[in-house]
């Protein structure tokens, strides 16, 4: 595979695996102890979803990738979910924070029981930022489908309302965060969580969005 190359304005898709996609995206996997394997069936669903939906090239045959590897940089758009641990080195926070300043974007969703440690770690990553929780009007809300009132909720978990939150770089969106929502739960296969198919399409409608966001900001 030839690496992407990534730019801070627009992503340039290029030769993947199979000639006929575009471009592929990743599950980061990290160490910790938590499951990061966590919902095998969302993002070949959600890469179909977004094909048919928003005229995107993505090969629904998702690959997993080290947070510490140089195959990091193979990949526009990289997502994070789990229940537990989450443990970033020196190194794979260096190698991790290189990626999101070269252009590259991650997406991290809460599939719960991994706040406390996604925040932990991410101040490895930039420890100059904070989250900062998005407002109803920021454009990841309103790409091709809007979401007037923010995140859909998924599974009710603790019964808070679902918050979508951001690392921003020089006012570039880095990394964003969906917590109390579990947007991977409903891109799931239906029979997994046996969702309501409403349910399962606002949240195949977000992550389409965030995608869509990722790749043309």
């Amino acid at each position: 595979m030839k690496p992407l190359l990534i730019s801070t304005m627009l992503f340039f898709l290029v030769l993947v695996t199979h000639a006929q996609y575009e471009v592929q995206i990743a599950v980061l996997k990290y160490r910790g102890g938590g499951d990061w394997y966590a919902n095998p069936t969302s993002l070949p669903n959600l890469a179909a979803f977004c094909n048919a939906n928003i005229n995107t090239s993505i090969n629904p045959q998702t690959v997993s990738v080290d947070v510490g590897s140089p195959e990091l940089f193979n990949f526009p758009f990289v997502h994070m979910t789990g229940h537990g641990n989450v443990l970033f080195n020196q190194s794979e926070a260096e190698n991790l924070r290189n990626y999101l300043l070269a252009g590259g974007f991650l997406h991290i969703d809460d599939n719960y029981g991994m706040d406390a440690f996604v925040r932990h770690e991410m101040k490895k990553v930039f420890p100059e930022l904070d989250f900062i929780e998005l407002p109803f009007e920021h454009p990841i809300y309103r790409q091709k489908y809007s979401f007037p009132d923010g995140l859909p909720k998924v599974h009710e978990h603790d019964g808070k309302p679902p918050q979508g939150f951001g690392l921003v770089y020089e006012g570039r969106l880095v990394c964003f965060y969906t917590y109390e929502t579990d947007l991977g739960d409903g891109w799931e296969d239906a029979a997994i969580h046996s969702n309501p198919e409403e349910t399962r399409l606002k949240a195949l409608q977000m992550g389409a969005n965030i995608i869509r966001y990722a790749f043309t900001r």
